[in-house]
């Protein structure tokens, strides 16, 4: 009898773009494909944080660099494909988050949210499969949420984006599977980050948090890098058109 193999987790010789990879999860994205062997680039708005975090993760011995990248600016995601490329792996961590009743949604917020969280994600796909195509195959990561499967409050442009992401990349999974290119998302819940740390420090909020997390705490960074590696790797390669959800069973009831 053969025993079968543990499929690889390693990235060897692979190529990954992280665009909003200079923070938080993305940022914890990327070092954790860099983690796994892969040859990372880290795409944000910010040179000087882009910079700051690409020094960071080559003094921890991996393979990094980066680029300044307004992923709303559909001409300079193809140019930067098109110098910075081929990529194996897509995982793109790019969003924004404005929150309001949805009674009070101002035009250019909801115009803003769309831009970069549903817009740029749709397009920063299209973009990668099409290098992907002639290479034979890849993954697509988008980093979604639990509010693409989920309501909330005063989030109804956020969730009507996230929504639209699982949409999309489910479409995609059936265009692009012909073509061994997989989509698949990763929905946190809420992650403790810079980012978060005012929505924690409001007592109601942080109540309905834990209310609604079925584990005793919230979640990290470092619980989002295991599944962007698992996405990423030949350890995934029948999966495609769905979503791992990182939401400590936020979506169980």
């Amino acid at each position: 009898m053969t025993l079968p193999r543990t499929p690889s987790f390693r990235l060897d010789g692979k190529r990954a773009f992280v665009p909003g990879g200079s923070r938080g999860i993305g940022l914890g994205c990327a070092v954790a494909l860099a983690e796994a062997g892969a040859e990372v680039v880290i795409a944000a708005r910010s040179a000087d944080q882009v910079g700051a975090s690409v020094a960071q993760i080559r003094e921890a011995g991996l393979k990094v660099s980066g680029l300044a990248l307004d992923v709303t600016d559909l001409d300079a995601v193809k140019a930067a494909f098109a110098t910075h490329g081929p990529f194996d792996i897509l995982c793109n961590s790019a969003g924004l988050a404005r929150h309001s009743n949805a009674s009070d949604t101002q035009v250019a917020d909801f115009d803003a949210v769309v831009s970069i969280n549903m817009r740029a994600a749709y397009f920063l796909a299209v973009e990668a499969a099409a290098q992907m195509r002639k290479r034979g195959g890849g993954s697509i990561i988008q980093i979604s949420s639990q509010m693409g499967h989920v309501g909330g409050p005063e989030r109804a442009v956020y969730c009507g984006t996230k929504h639209a992401v699982e949409g999309f990349n489910k479409a995609m999974a059936i265009d692009w599977g012909p073509d061994n290119i997989r989509v698949n998302s990763i929905c946190p819940t809420f992650i403790l980050t810079p980012l978060t740390e005012e929505t924690f420090a409001d007592p109601a909020k942080r109540a309905w948090i834990d209310d609604k997390i079925k584990l005793p705490r919230v979640g990290m960074i470092e619980d989002i890098m295991g599944a962007a590696v698992y996405l990423a790797s030949d350890a995934s390669s029948l999966v495609t058109g769905t979503s791992i959800l990182v939401d400590g069973g936020w979506t169980a009831d």
